[in-house]
């Protein structure tokens, strides 16, 4: 079987991606340990938002790895869950992993409602108390910016809609997690 250059570039891509794989999970598992990423210094897992409309998602952290999927929804919460060079592992509301070049990433925080219930409208609150006025009933999906948390309750906003919602009601930010 003769081998062209262009399959052996190939089966050595393959060869480098698939060690890369194999040690770059466990470098970043002993920073994650520490609660920092290897590369940045920032805490992992943390939350980020995507910054374009349009973002690939790749199966290792390199550009010779196939496409998995495509964002399209600018502002989306993801958490970084790992680090390898300027490459940075995903998770999105859904539970879908993969990999995303780390510029195409911000730290501006951004949170989507998650119903209990997909058909459940969850309340948007006029103060962070459940016996002030209901603004709003958002349904699943529904994507706003996070201004703060205290740890129970997030001020959330958006197109047409600004209040106080459950933090637990968010995928965005953490059980408990202060966010100024």
């Amino acid at each position: 079987m003769a081998v062209t250059t262009q399959s052996a570039r190939a089966i050595i891509a393959g060869l480098v991606t698939a060690i890369v794989l194999a040690v770059a999970p466990v470098a970043v598992r002993a920073a994650g340990d520490m609660g920092v990423g290897s590369v940045s210094g920032l805490p992992i897992p943390r939350f980020v938002s995507l910054k374009s409309d349009r973002v690939n998602v790749r199966g290792g952290p390199n550009k010779d790895q196939d496409v998995r999927w495509v964002y399209t929804r600018v502002g989306m919460p993801v958490e970084i869950t790992a680090e390898y060079e300027n490459w940075r592992r995903i998770r999105d509301w859904e539970g879908a992993e993969g990999w995303v070049y780390h510029s195409l990433l911000s730290g501006k925080r951004t949170a989507i409602v998650v119903p209990r219930l997909n058909s459940e409208l969850v309340p948007l609150y006029e103060s962070a108390d459940k016996t002030s006025a209901v603004v709003a009933r958002l349904q699943s999906g529904v994507l706003g910016a996070l201004k703060s948390c205290d740890g129970q309750w997030c001020q959330f906003s958006g197109k047409g809609f600004s209040g106080y919602i459950r933090q637990d009601r968010l995928y965005g930010a953490y059980p408990n997690e202060k966010v100024d």
